[in-house]
């Protein structure tokens, strides 16, 4: 184990923090249209729709392992802001990138970086959502798993 590595293992044990899942909450300005979104373009699946005196507020959606909560966006903070700002969502998966970038572009997604190896060891593309989020979804090559 390098010196960087010891230190950063030194350093996670002395945390008193530990976490065991993330999840991320995302406010849309068209709650439907960014749900169809990640269902049709990513694959993700609704777990739950949340309404507030019969008015649709949000969907929580997942995708494997991982949950994203998308709530409309009321407006209080003005309606021209700029969403997603110094701000990227990262999914890891197994499946091949290549497969899945060419799936989400069949089902009307655009990727802004188109999938590539990086010299880090993953394959790499990136995306964003209807309202600016960006999305980066990698996978380990097989030409570097252990």
């Amino acid at each position: 184990m390098s010196t960087n590595e010891t230190d950063a293992a030194a350093s996670v044990e002395t945390h008193s923090f530990t976490a065991i899942a993330l999840a991320a909450s995302l406010t849309v300005k068209d709650v439907e249209a960014s749900k169809d979104w990640y269902m049709n373009v990513l694959g993700f699946a609704v777990d739950q729709r949340y309404e507030r005196e019969g008015k649709l507020r949000g969907y929580a959606m997942r995708a494997g392992e991982v949950r994203i909560l998308l709530g409309l966006d009321d407006g209080a903070k003005g309606w021209d802001r700029v969403k997603g700002e110094g701000f990227s969502l990262n999914f890891t998966t197994e499946q091949n990138i290549d497969e899945v970038a060419m799936r989400i572009k069949e089902n009307g997604g655009k990727l802004t970086t188109e999938p590539m190896d990086t010299p880090w060891g993953n394959r790499l593309m990136r995306l964003e959502d209807p309202d600016g989020f960006r999305i980066a979804i990698s996978s380990v090559r097989p030409d570097q798993a252990r």
